[in-house]
This record gives structure tokens, sequence and C-alpha cells, in this order.
């Protein structure tokens, strides 16, 4: 119980003032004029003053309140490591019968945890203990806050969030004076890469805390896309450039890995994953135009509104045969390079196209014969056959018989029909999912070949094949029997999908791998992973997966559409995994590069000496024994040697309040009007 007494003026104090200082000057002039009665007008104008003012005697009920001390435990991957998660146990079991011991205290603990992935995505925010002292300091009085101790190792990734701290704040460090781990860095690793071209990334092995001096090497192995790695040995402490260049396009996963040295705290952070895109620079394309006719500049218009096309145009605009007296070395500005093209650099082009092409002597057989082999050894061609293709100079009658998926019956069917996607066409990545084919413009003419080799994608007149593709050696060839594509582009009958579907097809033969028929492919969302297959077969088998850790697991994937199957698979663990079904297989690293967690591993008590000096707390290292507890007073220094200081907040709650006037009404009234009456009969008296 306390009892105070309280002011609850009638009027604001400005006036009580105004008030005092009238009443002074009244009683100075009644002095100096020497009336005999001023010491009672004094004390009748104190009398109204005091009244005015409200003078309260309170007396109130208070019930103690506990001191709340704050106790947050670092339960982060890297409390882990070691024997520190033994350390913060025995730990918490001192600080909990000291506290407990200690009269009037409530402990908070408050488990500091990494937070939870969301939507999928990888943790990776590290030690964010700030945020969850700033949390429950939001849900306590700061009143009551007699101190706040941490156990932790010290490698928080918040200091900057440190809020207001209302009592001091110590930290009780875990790990041990010997304690080292190295690190492999990725300094610089870009997102996209140019195929066949070098592009240089920076690594570095450094080596953190009491690390053993050998011989300043170290291993390092890399593995591209899951295969056989390379090991080299370089140098700790050291950046160094790395020139990598990319086998294929689409995502290349590469993987650096350094082993685990003896007595290191950790070898979760002596791998990276770099995933790199690989894209072509220019795409080289050969186009040979046989003759000039409506649909002539179907493909050039396509190949020309792609800005990463490079486009050498071969177009024969007058045949040998025409006999009109023009000199021969007339007939061009400049001589054709054809055999620069077809003999010297026929290796630098991606894609030849054949549009309307038909021997006429101007290209010798033996660079057809040339363009055959450079289709075995990889490269691509694409034949736009017309009535030429049916004829006695088709290029069929030439050395590309050999690689070429079908043969012409010499029959040129002049009709009217609308093509048509076939079944294997909707499973196919150049055909599936175009626009609805009712809705297509017919054609007016196609080619009839005998016996496609390879996948036919679209028929025409009575189901003959009108689209052909096929694989030869390790090049690609497609055969499209009509060279009326071009009636779409110009909205004949509704027009269709040509651009779309020519541009597929062109990309289909440079080996695009978003068009690949058979591929198994995976995208990564944090440790959640999309995986794809796409075949051309009415089936595929569940997917085998291979962990990190060598465990193996297994993903039954489900049909979505024509030829494409999906399933998802969630990784325990950030690292590389390797996907096989059948002959398919691939790789995919889920999770960050290098986890925030174990970016630095060492105990330190650096990175929060700042706030801690703020409350003038204290670091202790909890190898050499939990510290003892003492109450010291708030500002003063609240760490010493072996023990650490809370502040008594003394802290209440009020449970009722009586107040009472000292000068109720009537006694007011009383005492000033018999003060006043005293002076007025003391006054006349005189």
């Amino acid at each position: 119980m306390t009892q105070t007494i309280l002011f609850d003026p009638l009027i604001p104090w400005s006036m009580i003032g105004v008030l005092g200082a009238i009443s002074l000057a009244a009683l100075a002039l009644a002095i100096w004029r020497r009336l005999a009665g001023w010491p009672l007008r004094a004390l009748a104008a104190l009398i109204l003053l005091g009244a005015l003012s409200g003078p309260v005697y309170q007396i109130e009920d208070r019930t103690p309140l506990s001191d709340i001390v704050l106790v947050l435990e670092d339960q982060t991957a890297s409390q882990r490591l070691s024997d520190r998660g033994v350390q913060t146990a025995e730990a918490r079991a001192d600080l909990e019968a000291a506290l407990s011991a200690r009269p009037n205290t409530e402990i908070r603990w408050i488990p500091v945890q990494s937070e939870p992935p969301r939507d999928g995505t990888s943790d990776n925010s590290g030690t964010l203990l700030m945020n969850a002292l700033a949390e429950a300091l939001a849900n306590v009085p700061r009143g009551r806050v007699a101190g706040m101790i941490a156990l932790s190792d010290g490698q928080i990734h918040d200091i900057e969030q440190t809020p207001a701290l209302p009592a001091p704040l110590h930290l009780l460090l875990t790990g041990r004076p010997g304690d080292w781990d190295r690190r492999l860095i990725v300094k610089n690793a870009p997102s996209f890469a140019i195929i066949g071209e070098p592009v240089t990334l920076t690594l570095r092995i450094e080596d953190q805390g009491e690390a053993p001096v050998i011989n300043g090497l170290a291993e390092l192995a890399i593995s591209i896309g899951g295969a056989e790695p390379q090991r080299f040995n370089l140098p700790v402490g050291v950046d160094f450039d790395l020139p990598l260049t990319l086998p294929h396009g689409g995502r290349n996963v590469i993987q650096f890995t350094t082993p685990t040295a003896a007595g290191e705290l950790t070898n979760r952070n002596n791998s990276a994953l770099v995933q790199i895109n690989g894209v072509r620079d220019r795409l080289r394309v050969l186009l040979v135009s046989g003759e000039p006719h409506p649909g002539g500049r179907t493909w050039r218009n396509l190949l020309k509104s792609d800005s990463a096309v490079d486009l050498v145009h071969f177009t024969i605009l007058r045949p040998p045969e025409k006999q009109d007296g023009v000199p021969v070395d007339e007939l061009s500005l400049i001589a054709f390079p054809t055999r620069e093209l077809f003999l010297e650099k026929i290796n630098d082009f991606d894609l030849i196209i054949f549009d309307r092409y038909k021997r006429r002597g101007i290209l010798p057989a033996i660079y057809l014969d040339n363009v055959a082999d450079y289709v075995q050894r990889g490269g691509a061609v694409l034949v736009a056959a017309g009535p030429d293709f049916a004829s006695a100079d088709s290029i069929y009658r030439s050395p590309l018989s050999s690689i070429l998926p079908a043969s012409p019956s010499a029959r040129v069917l002049e009709r009217a029909y609308r093509p048509e996607i076939t079944d294997l066409g909707q499973r196919h990545p150049v055909t599936a999912d175009l626009t609805d084919s009712d809705s297509w413009g017919r054609w007016l003419r196609q080619i009839e070949v005998n016996v496609p080799q390879g996948h036919v994608l679209m028929s025409g007149v009575d189901t003959r094949p009108l689209l052909v593709l096929d694989r030869v050696g390790e090049g690609r060839v497609a055969l499209l029997a009509s060279d009326h594509a071009w009636l779409w582009s110009r909205g004949y009958e509704g027009g269709g999908p040509q651009l779309e579907l020519l541009r597929r097809l062109a990309h289909w033969m440079m080996k695009e791998p978003e068009l690949e028929e058979e591929v198994l492919s995976a995208e990564a969302t944090g440790q959640r992973m999309r995986i794809q297959r796409r075949s051309l077969g009415d089936d595929v088998g569940p997917v085998t997966l291979t962990n990190p850790d060598g465990s193996t697991a297994s993903v039954t994937l489900l049909q979505t559409a024509p030829g494409r199957w999906e399933g998802r698979y969630e990784g325990p663990e950030p690292g590389l995994y390797r996907l096989e079904e059948g002959r398919q297989s691939t790789v995919i690293g889920l999770g960050p590069a290098a986890p925030r967690e174990f970016e630095q591993t060492i105990a330190t008590g650096d990175v929060m000496a700042a706030a801690v000096a703020q409350t003038r707390g204290g670091v202790r290292a909890l190898h050499e024994g939990v510290p003892d507890l003492r109450d010291v007073r708030p500002g003063r220094v609240a760490a010493g040697r072996g023990w650490i200081g809370l502040t008594p907040r003394d802290a209440y709650r009020t449970v009722s309040v009586n107040q009472t006037p000292l000068l109720p009404a009537w006694l007011v009234l009383l005492m000033a009007t018999a003060a006043i009456l005293a002076g007025w009969l003391r006054e006349g008296r005189r």
C-alpha cells in the first residue's frame, strides 16, 4: 500500500499562477499602506489558492510484478556443428536453474529458427536473432524486462534490425577456440553464356578459424552435367579465374567440390552448384532458292525477323538454259562464292534450306555430296518441295538422296486440302499445341512421296505424308512436301500458324533443347523440382532420383498432355540430384549455391558486439562455463569476469486507488471567511 499527496487543480495552473501574482501584488500594497490585517489577508489568499490547486490524499493498493528475462536459443543449422548443440543444452539447464533461484523472476525461452520455406522456395534466410528478439519485446511490457541472454555462435544475419533494448543484452557464445573450416566460394557466375565461347568464373578456397598449415594447396573437382569430374590442386586463400566452355545449349549444371579435410567443422560449404544457360551467339542459315515463286519470301521474312539469325540467301533468278545473248560474266555484279559456301565454310552454318531447288548444273554434285556429309556430321537440311521435287531434275536424284527421309513418286497433287496433324504430331514438340487445325485454311498443292522414314507429323491429301522429320547420323533432315505454306501468311481461307510452324521447324533442326522430342528435364524452385518428360511413346516409366547423399527415390509421372508427363519431388537437402528414366538422364541443383548459414561458421562475438556494448552487457564463451547472475542498477556496467548482470525492474500493478480531498469546500469556505472577517475586524478596530 502506497500513500501519496497529489494535486488535481480546478482550473489550469497558468490561471492559478495569475491569481497568485494578483494576490501577491495586493498583499504588497497592503503592507505598503501598513494595513494591520495583511497577515490575515495573506492567509485567506493562500487558503483560496490552495483550494484551487485541488490537493488530494491518495492511497494505492499495488501488486508487485515479476521481472522478465528473455533467453534466445539459437537452433539454426550452424548450431548443430561440432558439439554446439550439447553446449547450448547444458547452458540452458544451468541458466534455468540460476534464473529459477532468482526471486521474482519469469523466464521467457525464445527459439530462434530459420524461416520456413514459402511456396516451395528454399530457406536461405540465415540466423534472424534480432527479428526474434524484436517480436518477443513487442509481446511483453518493456518495463518488466530485466535482461536478455542469447545462446548462439554469434553468426547472425539481421544485426541491422536490432531494436531499442530496454535492459542489458548478453551473448553466451558456443564453439571452441580451435574450430576451423574450409569454404569454397564462387564469386561470379553468369546466368547465360554463349555456346562454344569460354566463360570465366572466379573461385576461391578459403580457410576460416584456426586452420592447420599443411602445404597451402587444396584439391578442386569440377563436374559439368554430372559427368566424371576433373581434378586440380589449387592454392588456398587465393582468387583464381577458371575458364569454362559450355558443352550444349540450355541449362548446364556445374558442380565444384573440394574434399572434406580432417578436423573441419562441416563439408556443407565445400561444394557449390552453378547453373548456366547456354545460348547461341548467332544462328547461321544458308537459304538456297531454286526459282522465284509466290512464297519465295516466306523463309527469308521468317529468318530476317529474328535478330539472332545470320542469313545467307542464294537465289537462282535466271536459269542457265535461258538463251538471250547476255554474256555470262555480265549476269551478276559479283560472282556468288558457291565453292566457299558449299565446300570450305559449310560447317559454319547451323541450317541449310533448299526452297524449290532442282538440279540445273549450278551446284556440282560434289557440292551436294558435301552437304550430305555435313548432315552426317551433325548439320541440318530442310527441303521445302515444289513441283521440281517430283521432276527428273529433283534434288532427290543427287547425292542428297542418302539423307532425305522420303522419295518422290513423280506425282504432283493439284487439289485443295486442309493440313492435318497426325497422332504422332500431337506428341511432337514441333507441331504439338498449335491452334485448332479445323480453322486452318487449305493448301492447293502437294508432292506425293513414298516410304517415308522418320516421323510424319502432318498429312495432306488422303492422309499422305506432308511434313516428315528424320535424324541422319548426327544431323537432322526435314521434308515439307508442299510449297503452299505461304497461303497461310496471306490469310487464305483464314490462314494458319505458318510462322510458328516454320519457326519451330527451323529451331528443332538447329537442336534447340526445348524442342527435343525425347527429353527428361526438371525445373527447380527452392527445394522442390518439377520433373517433365517428353516422349513420342505411349507411356513412360518412373523417374529414379539419386540424392546428394547417394540415396535413391522414385517418382511416378502423370500424363498432362499428349507426349508429356510431369511429376514433383521435394529434395531433402541442397545439392546435385541425378534423374534417370530409361535412356534419358539429366541433373539439377536444388537449394542455394552457398547456404547462408554456412558462409561463416566460426563462432564470434564481433557481429553482436555493438548491440551488446550499447546496453553495457557482455560476451562470454560457454567453453569457460556459464557465468553467474548478479543484480545491477540501471545504466551501470552489467558484465564482469565470470558474471553477467540483470536489472531489477520493481514493476507493479495497481489494484485499487482511493483519493480524499485535503481541503473540502465547506472547510475552505469556513477558513477563508474566518480569515477575511478577522482581518476586517482588526483593521476596523484600529
